[in-house]
């Protein structure tokens, strides 16, 4: 779904990052931790979009965990 990302975090532990997204999937949800480049790079386009304050594509999992973003 098409949002815009209310705010980015992440920590320098490993494949820890999160973003707060509105509604429908509203609230904090983790970048799912499937490798470390992918939550990686998963992470820089969610802060790209927040930075720039596009709009990004954000697909969420049945855990409530962040899959897939494009813009």
């Amino acid at each position: 779904m098409w949002m815009n990302i209310n705010q980015t975090y992440a920590t320098p532990h490993s494949m820890n990052a999160w973003a707060h997204l509105p509604s429908p999937s509203a609230g904090w949800r983790r970048v799912k931790r499937i490798s470390t480049d992918g939550v990686t790079n998963t992470f820089l386009l969610l802060a790209l979009a927040k930075a720039t304050n596009k709009q990004a594509h954000v697909t969420v999992d049945g855990a409530n965990e962040i899959t897939a973003v494009y813009f």
